[in-house]
């Protein structure tokens, strides 16, 4: 299952909100752990995002270039 980056964002302040509100300091610094972890989660998700419209966009190049259609059909011989 995919995960979009609000998903990764949304827990990320939810562990930020956790962390706020604790009394207990171990709390609060798991909390804060978690937090950045979830936003370094949001992160690689954004580059792996752009990583794959890159990518798209170079194959469309490529194949606009050889003058093949966009999505090509299997030829059976």
């Amino acid at each position: 299952m995919t995960q979009t980056t609000e998903f990764y964002e949304a827990r990320a302040d939810e562990a930020a909100s956790e962390a706020e509100s604790a009394a207990l300091e171990n709390v609060r610094q798991r909390a804060l752990r978690s937090e950045g972890v979830w936003r370094d989660l949001a992160e690689r998700a954004r580059q792996v995002a752009v990583e794959r419209t890159k990518r798209d966009r170079a194959q469309a190049e490529r194949t606009q270039s050889e003058g093949l259609p966009t999505s090509a059909a299997v030829i059976e011989i």
